[in-house]
């Protein structure tokens, strides 16, 4: 039976009046007490030490000077469902001790299990990454697609791409905290209170497991004093953000190998095989760390196989920045890739993507291989029938000539056309107009034949015979035949699209 509720009311340090159930804590963790408002829409959650002085600081300024710098320009608003960020300090005498205390949002109710062995858990983003987790524990309605996981993905870059933006670090960026919701493809960035913030605000700890980078593994020994001791970072970011997208997408971690570093000492050989002497496990030349298949338990296959999915399988783009993240920049963190290059390349992907013809693929999508023979490398089964690909062209100035541009659009029944395909000028991201959000045009296989359906665009043009260019009014449509060349506008940032057709 639950206690009765103890409503206390607070007057939060900018005067705003707060209150919270003091009659049980809904959550106790390492450093916090955590209350429930009257209403559940917030948090009030205590610390059990006395903050220092810098630290009080640095929560003044979460709260005040970055809180109003990342939410109060435009597309702010698009921005606030990425984070649970403390929104007042408040302070409380509890017997005989002053604590201070941070209030913030509370989880929103889809980021909550519904149902099944789990219901009313949080779904903390271990449950979806972990393959012992997700293969053994989750329940198939829990797991979501792959083509929601690179949602959550872009979701999670473009949120450390803001921090990054304004000069801060998360500091202990993990699974443990970003809250994930596969079956929406939503994520939210937790724990912000522990940012850290450029000056003379050390971060409180050096990170989770799995999630900490070489750097600050190699030097954790060294004294809080010497200049060669590595802590949490812009840099350390961007190499946990690398190992959850290669998490989220693959369902295997890409250092835990079958690589020894110390047999004789289980907790040096960690930090070693993590830290100084990491490698890829997916490295292409040094196979030292190469998974033990025979040696997995049945919950780790068949996402534990490199061989069967190796991290190419997930597209170009994402290829390029997994070397560079844990071949070039594993041991060298300037060269790892930047959030917003993983949120343009996660985009990219989103573009190169086909529903699986086999309803019983536990993935639903797979990335295109640009092979005349496409197939879903995750359950094998080939693509049958008539595939049409939109190959962008752009003019790099006025009056140039189209060149390619390197990036795609593959079409399937019901997909959508933006103005982010048709203008160079418009990007997917949090700044993007409502306006934009909605789709330009629509693809559908229609009496045997793919079409485009032109919904809003004013000057849609089949230029496919350079002496007779065609237009496509609204609400009209454009076969998709080999060599189709649609321009999309007038201006010098619309671009062509050259269609390509595969059959198979």
């Amino acid at each position: 039976m639950s206690k009765p509720a103890r409503i206390i009311k607070l007057t939060a340090i900018d005067g705003t009046p707060i209150e919270f159930d003091a009659s049980e804590p809904i959550g106790s963790g390492a450093m916090k007490d955590v209350y429930f408002s009257p209403d559940k829409s917030y948090v009030v959650a205590f610390y059990r030490k006395e903050q220092s002085t810098n630290s009080r600081e640095r929560l003044d300024m979460i709260v005040g000077k970055f809180a109003k710098q990342l939410f109060g320009g435009k597309g702010g608003d698009n921005l606030k469902n990425l984070y649970c960020w403390p929104t007042h300090i408040v302070e409380w005498e509890h017997k005989g001790i002053k604590k201070t205390g941070i209030v913030a949002p509370a989880y929103r109710d889809n980021f909550f299990f519904h149902g099944g062995r789990f219901d009313g858990k949080e779904k903390e983003g271990k449950w979806f990454a972990s393959p012992k987790l997700r293969n053994k524990m989750l329940e198939p309605d829990q797991k979501g697609d792959w083509l929601k996981y690179l949602l959550i993905c872009i979701k999670i870059s473009r949120a450390v791409k803001k921090l990054h933006a304004a000069g801060l670090a998360h500091s202990d960026l993990s699974y443990k905290n970003v809250l994930v919701d596969p079956l929406k493809g939503d994520a939210c960035i937790i724990d912000i209170d522990g940012l850290v913030v450029p000056g003379k605000y050390p971060p409180d700890v050096a990170g989770t497991p799995d999630f900490i980078a070489p750097e600050v593994l190699e030097t954790q020994s060294l004294s809080k004093n010497d200049p060669n001791k590595q802590v949490p970072s812009i840099l350390t970011d961007r190499y946990a953000l690398a190992v959850l997208i290669y998490m989220y997408l693959l369902y295997r971690h890409p250092l835990k190998g079958r690589m020894v570093c110390d047999p004789n000492d289980s907790g040096n050989d960690e930090q070693l095989c993590m830290g100084k002497y990491a490698l890829f496990v997916e490295h292409p030349s040094d196979k030292r760390n190469r998974p033990d298949t025979g040696r997995m338990e049945p919950y780790e296959l068949p996402q534990g196989d490199v061989e069967k999915y190796p991290y190419t399988l997930c597209g170009p783009f994402l290829k390029e920045l997994f070397e560079k993240a844990f071949i070039e920049g594993l041991h060298t963190p300037s060269k790892r890739p930047t959030a917003d290059e993983w949120e343009q390349a996660l985009i990219k992907t989103i573009d190169l993507i086909q529903p699986c013809q086999n309803n019983d693929c536990d993935y639903k999508w797979f990335p295109f291989d640009n092979t005349k023979k496409p197939k879903c490398p995750f359950c094998g089964r080939k693509y049958k029938g008539v595939l049409p690909i939109l190959n962008f062209y752009y003019r790099p100035r006025p009056q140039d000539s189209f060149r390619n541009e390197k990036n795609k659009l593959m079409v399937y029944n019901g997909q959508s056309l933006y103005k982010w395909h048709v203008d160079r000028n418009v990007h997917p991201n949090e700044k993007i107009d409502n306006k934009d959000k909605k789709p330009v045009g629509d693809f559908h296989f229609h009496n045997g034949r793919w079409i485009l359906i032109n919904r809003s665009l004013p000057d849609l043009f089949d230029v496919t015979d350079p002496d007779d260019r065609k237009h496509i009014p609204v609400n009209t449509s454009i076969a998709l035949e080999d060599g189709t060349k649609i321009l999309c506008g007038r201006s010098d940032s619309s671009r062509l699209f050259i269609v390509q057709v595969v059959k198979s």
